[in-house]
């Protein structure tokens, strides 16, 4: 598990210029996370090919657990962009499967990246690094927002919630070659819905 080095605030970009080195950080070692695993990817290495200082890469992301989680929150903004299957989804449910499947297929292309990903997650919520803590939130939001559930109650939420910890681990499976993809795919939907169609504002409830 990567360790957090340092236990400072990350800054964020502010101007266009600072955020475009930001981008292109995440850019460098995405690609190298992909080509490389966590263990074997530098920040010198990440710095220079993003064409930083070293101090620079450090003071947006302290440490490669922070690197690698901002990582996974760009992708998370991503999640529910619009799509052919989210589209064509006959109910909220089918719309959260397909939303959870299209991110799946996403990260699988890229076993290496994911799991570095997974496992900075992981070590960042351990640290409370509170990136970690706004993708759960951003994850949660953005299934409330597919299933029409304006005002849920804390059912719902924990419904979803459970969701979220059955989709990870399946992820987890996946990743790591424990569960086939076909098999990943048929438990996300089977999850989706046996856990969602307990919601308050599933049909007969």
């Amino acid at each position: 598990m990567p360790r957090v080095a340092e236990h400072r605030p990350a800054a964020e970009p502010q101007s266009p210029g600072q955020k475009a080195r930001y981008a292109r950080i995440l850019d460098v070692a995405s690609r190298l996370g992909a080509e490389r695993g966590l263990d074997h990817v530098q920040m010198h290495d990440v710095a220079k090919e993003a064409g930083v200082a070293i101090a620079t890469l450090y003071r947006y992301f302290p440490s490669k657990t922070h690197l690698f989680t901002a990582i996974m929150s760009d992708q998370v903004d991503h999640m529910d962009d619009e799509s052919p299957e989210i589209h064509a989804a006959a109910d909220p449910v089918d719309a959260v499967a397909e939303t959870l499947l299209r991110s799946t297929r996403h990260m699988l292309r890229t076993p290496l990246l994911a799991s570095a990903m997974m496992q900075s997650n992981y070590a960042a919520h351990t640290a409370t690094v509170s990136e970690a803590a706004a993708i759960e939130v951003k994850v949660l939001r953005t299934l409330l927002r597919l299933l029409g559930l304006e005002h849920p109650t804390d059912r719902d939420t924990r419904l979803i919630r459970l969701l979220m910890k059955s989709w990870h681990g399946v992820l987890v499976s996946a990743i790591y070659g424990h569960t086939t993809p076909t098999d990943a795919e048929i438990e996300i939907r089977l999850a989706c819905e046996v856990l969602l169609g307990a919601r308050s504002n599933a049909p007969g409830h």
